[in-house]
């Protein structure tokens, strides 16, 4: 795990080289027949970074987009108004039965379909009419890390194709952001050990980082056995802050912009109650800084645009990822191996 962690600037840059320049065909049949209506569909890490691009794509598109419950056709059969629809569907492996059902019955009903694989002579690959390779190279540890990025940064890349103000300069610097939140290792290492004991958790995020609060917690589950709930900021406000007490760990994304008001708010209530609370954030948010007991700032200023945390997602989930490898090794436990665990998980 952590070595695909370490990996992923290399990812990246590759994924971004290449599919850069396979996105045009995307783009063109985007301009004969815009969708008025995205579907992502997915499972697990997967699943995260299409919550991801639900975000993105609805912020920087105006497209509405929606989450598919994928039972919805292969347990119920329904038929669906697709014909104006894009569908896309993320799987690491490519293989997922569920999600590459959706988008084999999707073509059947009209939909432009995509898919976003690292296996390029996986299933998915084949049934998707417009295909995208996350370039991450063989992934060996169950908890994907590297392919969750990749799939971030091929959401950016379909934002661009569907007219996105998304400059592909921009994109490039990633794997340089991410290098920089690399660094962090040593530190964070050391701050791991203050969680050792830690057997419950909250991850909060929220906006374009909320999927990272999903993608987080599953870490924290899936490598250290820790009961990690996750929530946006608002709906924490709206009940779960009750379980909150001293001493209780919760881990915050702080990205400035407009999510930081609800989040200042958030990190103030906190303080009083004296939880446990730890910021993911970068070296040019000071307030962030300022406003949290404990942190963990990426070493470089992330590029500002609107919305101003527009490309912190993708560097923002590497000290998390640190962190949960981290963990799993101050508790004795294999992050590589979870038990219960396998890489392809196939369901209906």
């Amino acid at each position: 795990m952590l070595e695909e962690i370490r990996q992923q600037p290399a990812a990246l840059e590759r994924t971004l080289n290449f599919e850069l320049r396979r996105i045009g065909r995307l783009r063109s049949a985007i301009e004969k027949k815009r969708p008025r209506l995205i579907v992502l569909a997915a499972r697990g890490t997967s699943d995260n970074a299409a919550l991801f691009g639900r975000y993105l794509l609805e912020i920087a598109t105006g497209i509405p987009v929606a989450l598919s419950a994928p039972s919805v056709l292969t347990l119920y059969g329904a038929d669906m108004e697709l014909s104006d629809a894009l569908v896309v569907a993320l799987s690491q492996s490519g293989e997922s039965t569920d999600t590459n059902f959706v988008l084999e019955r999707a073509r059947e009903l009209g939909a432009m379909t995509a898919g976003v694989t690292n296996e390029a002579k996986s299933a998915m690959a084949r049934i998707a009419e417009f295909p995208f390779l996350v370039r991450a190279g063989r992934e060996q540890s169950v908890a994907a890390t590297k392919t969750y990025t990749g799939q971030l940064l091929t959401l950016y890349l379909i934002a661009y194709a569907l007219g996105a103000p998304i400059d592909p300069d921009d994109l490039r610097r990633i794997p340089e952001w991410v290098d920089e939140a690399l660094k962090l290792e040593p530190e964070i290492g050391e701050i791991s050990g203050r969680y050792r004991f830690m057997d419950h958790a909250v991850v909060v995020g929220r906006g374009l980082n909320y999927s990272n609060a999903f993608e987080f917690a599953l870490k924290l589950m899936e490598t250290c056995y820790v009961v990690a709930e996750r929530f946006s900021t608002a709906d924490f406000f709206h009940g779960p802050i009750a379980i909150v007490e001293r001493s209780f760990p919760v881990f915050v994304f702080a990205p400035p912009g407009v999510t930081w008001e609800s989040t200042r708010s958030l990190l103030e209530r906190l303080r009083t109650l004296k939880a446990e609370t730890l910021v993911i954030t970068d070296c040019g948010h000071r307030e962030a800084l300022a406003a949290a007991p404990r942190s963990i700032a990426i070493p470089a200023k992330i590029r500002r645009s609107r919305p101003l945390e527009l490309y912190t997602p993708i560097p923002y989930i590497v000290p998390a990822q640190l962190l949960a490898a981290k963990l799993a090794e101050q508790k004795g436990l294999d992050p590589d191996h979870p038990r219960t665990l396998e890489k392809v998980t196939k369901t209906r």
